[in-house]
């Protein structure tokens, strides 16, 4: 979860700002040295590109329409 990721990528923005997807993600589902960053979550909130690479993971949903916004993303929530 401290792993820094470069938003500046290649983005299709032709129709505006990019849309990524968040979507939540139970902690137990995640890879072995990745839970041992999370602490006494539960779930967590992944940001996920369009091609569904994963861009983010943060522990509030909020946090992760602030993050997409900040970087000039269209958050859409998938359920």
């Amino acid at each position: 979860m401290d792993t820094k990721y470069d938003f500046d990528t290649n983005f299709d923005t032709s129709a505006g700002r990019p849309i990524v997807y968040v979507r939540t993600v139970k902690a137990d589902d995640l890879p072995e040295e990745m839970r041992a960053q999370v602490g006494d979550h539960k779930t967590l909130y992944a940001v996920h590109s369009t091609e569904g690479e994963r861009l983010a993971l943060v522990a509030d949903r909020k946090m992760a329409y602030f993050l997409a916004r900040q970087n000039d993303m269209e958050p859409v929530a998938v359920h």
